[in-house]
């Protein structure tokens, strides 16, 4: 029997946790769940911020998932932030964005696959050059409305996708609807990345490495699937092609 692919999945975090009010790890069971019905075995990556773990941990891995979340520290990506869109930024956890630009570092430096969901989508660009926009509604023109939190398990709005990309292999059309749940995006890309789709207001709403640059398996989505695997078979074959993808990363590798 084969093994299944092992699935680094990175935490949130929250101040007091269910046991003892400790600092602890958070992460929905819905990406844990879209893991495990793409065929793999999901394993958590703890909160820590030393490279040796995180080098061992995503050695020992066959892929990486990079979850949602808090905003990601503007300091990371904006020298000045007008008052007005600082106030705009949620709860910040600076730890995670340090450990989760590590996660990346290593994932790039193994050449392994990577899957970036919403908060990890916009990390995966930060960490790799690229800014965001701070908060849509005060910055873009004309904006959808894409914190649809009341909605966040039903599709709001469409998303356009670049023909002969890898999401358009997965999802097998150019384009579906899917869910909405943030105030921030994309803003200048990162200069490995593409943009290989868009919401009808131009919001960038995946990432893939540019054409040309041979790699693994690199997927960022603004949007979130594993809470959509149950409505579409589009978002339930975003997890099996990424699970696919390690599964043929690890069998190079024997």
């Amino acid at each position: 029997m084969k093994r299944s692919p092992v699935i680094l999945v990175t935490p949130s975090t929250e101040r007091k946790g269910a046991e003892f009010a400790d600092s602890s790890v958070s992460l929905s069971h819905c990406y844990t769940d879209a893991v495990i019905a793409g065929g793999g075995l999901p394993q958590i990556l703890p909160a820590t911020s030393s490279r040796a773990v995180i080098a061992e941990a995503v050695r020992r891995c066959d892929g990486v998932l990079m979850t949602g979340g808090d905003d990601i520290d503007p300091k990371l990506y904006a020298r000045d932030l007008p008052g007005k869109l600082a106030k705009t930024v949620g709860p910040l956890d600076p730890e995670r964005d340090g450990w989760e630009q590590e996660v990346i570092g290593e994932v790039l430096a193994q050449r392994k696959p990577l899957f970036g969901i919403c908060r990890g989508h916009q990390m995966l660009n930060v960490a790799l050059g690229g800014t965001l926009v701070v908060d849509i509604a005060t910055q873009l023109p004309n904006p959808l409305n894409h914190q649809r939190m009341d909605r966040k398990n039903e599709p709001v709005h469409d998303v356009k996708v670049l023909p002969d990309t890898l999401l358009a292999r997965l999802a097998g059309r150019q384009s579906f609807a899917v869910n909405s749940t943030h105030h921030q995006a994309i803003g200048e890309l990162a200069p490995p990345l593409r943009a290989v789709a868009q919401s009808p207001d131009g919001v960038i709403e995946a990432v893939e490495l540019k054409n040309g640059r041979r790699g693994p398996f690199l997927l960022g989505v603004q949007f979130h699937p594993e809470r959509l695997i149950d409505r579409s078979a589009v978002f339930r074959q975003l997890f099996s092609g990424f699970v696919e993808a390690c599964a043929s990363w690890r069998e190079k590798k024997l």
